[in-house]
């Protein structure tokens, strides 16, 4: 007994009643029997399903995101809008990578020494340009927006050919399989693909959360203050163009006689054409009188309205910006009233700030530096010694040790005296 279930042709085809294989047709059907069914022939030229080593499961729900950790994250557009959006935000992010500075390459023999001034001043760099500079103020750059930063050395039989700043929205990071190993991972055709040599690679990350990779921008809580300040300068430029382009508001009374209340609808339109025709003609430079008969009253909407003092808010908001960026408000422009005292105090905040970023940044050119010399065959230490921030500051250390020097002067003289 055959069964009514069809099944669409297949290349293999049907077998017939003494076990030959028959072809169906193109477009043609195939009838199986069912107690071949039942014994599982149907699966007998059914191709074993593909098993995939990469394809492994995960308890978790969400299991990318247990894992996956993006340089950048959802918020690096919005960071990078915001710099576009509020000057002083990008001022001050400018400000913090020309004021790092730069440093010498300390090293006891002369020819390492020598190599490695050759190499760091002549090194390219992404985008044409030439020097290590360019290349730490970019990986800076990138480290204060998005809180990470990815660099790359391109390796050569003679030494590193160049250095190559990598967009960190390019490039994922994951936990390796301790917490002190990082996997590095790119977009391919087929989704993410391991970078094949992570040890060229040169990765940052800007006060990382406990258990994290990711990094925290330093630009981290500013949207909702500066979504405020947008708010209100948008709301100034709009009251300035309103007072700027005038608007007038015309109106006509109409008198109270008999005439002037049946034609009121044809006094009021010709009003309104002879003043059409007067602000017309104040467009191409020339001036006409705008005459009318009756009680017409002219105004301009909003001339009464007042102008909300911004000032205060304004300022509340910068005040917020300035303690999070760390850069004194002389700097950013700010014309705040400070004493020389706070100014001073102001200054010596900001160099530690700096310190702290050049702590950042010394395990990178570090890195740099011992890979071109591995790679020349020349393993010698070196130590890097970044340049004084201002003379202020050597001035300040100075008269420091010159105190400490009195006194411990002092304190021997009275130690001597007592002696004896």
């Amino acid at each position: 007994m055959t069964c009514s279930q069809k099944i669409p042709f297949s290349p293999v085809g049907g077998a017939d009643g003494d076990g030959n294989q028959q072809r169906a047709p193109l477009g043609g059907k195939t009838i199986m029997r069912k107690e071949e069914d039942c014994l599982g022939f149907s699966n007998l030229f059914r191709r074993p399903a593909l098993s995939v080593q990469t394809g492994r499961g995960s308890p978790h729900p969400f299991s990318p995101l247990e894992d996956y950790t993006p340089l950048c994250g959802c918020d690096g557009e919005l960071y990078a809008c915001l710099r576009e959006a509020v000057p002083i935000i990008d001022a001050a992010i400018d400000k913090i990578v020309r004021l790092t500075g730069g440093f010498t390459v300390l090293c006891e023999e002369e020819a390492v020494r020598e190599e490695l001034c050759r190499f760091l001043s002549q090194v390219p760099v992404s985008g044409g340009q030439t020097g290590i500079a360019p290349f730490l103020a970019s990986y800076l750059d990138s480290l204060l927006t998005y809180g990470s930063a990815v660099g790359e050395i391109l390796p050569g039989e003679e030494g590193v050919l160049g250095l190559y700043n990598a967009p960190c929205r390019q490039v994922t990071v994951k936990p390796g399989q301790s917490p002190m190993e990082l996997c590095f991972y790119v977009p391919g055709e087929e989704g993410l693909v391991p970078v094949r040599e992570p040890q060229w690679i040169l990765f940052s990350a800007l006060r990382p959360n406990p258990g994290e990779i990711r990094g925290n921008s330093l630009l981290k809580g500013l949207p909702f203050v500066s979504d405020i300040l947008l708010k209100i300068f948008r709301s100034i430029g709009n009251n300035f163009e309103r007072i700027a382009n005038l608007r007038y508001a015309v109106t006509y009374k109409p008198g109270a006689g008999s005439l002037d209340r049946a034609y009121s609808q044809e006094i009021a339109a010709s009003i309104a054409k002879e003043w059409q025709n007067a602000m017309n003609s104040g467009k191409s430079g020339s001036i006409r009188d705008f005459v009318a008969v009756g009680d017409v009253d002219v105004k301009v909407i909003g001339a009464d309205n007042q102008m909300i003092d911004t000032q205060v808010p304004v300022r509340q908001m910068l005040e917020q910006m300035v303690a999070k960026l760390g850069i004194p408000p002389f700097l950013l422009g700010l014309n705040w009233s400070t004493t020389e005292r706070m100014s001073a105090q102001q200054a010596d905040i900001l160099t530690s700030e700096l310190e702290y970023y050049r702590s950042l940044l010394t395990p990178v050119v570090e890195k740099v530096c011992r890979s071109h010399l591995l790679l020349k065959g020349m393993d010698r230490p070196f130590s890097i010694d970044w340049d004084c921030i201002n003379l202020q500051d050597e001035v300040e250390l100075a008269n420091t040790r010159l105190i400490q020097l009195q006194a411990d002067r002092l304190e021997r003289e009275n130690k001597e005296a007592m002696d004896e």
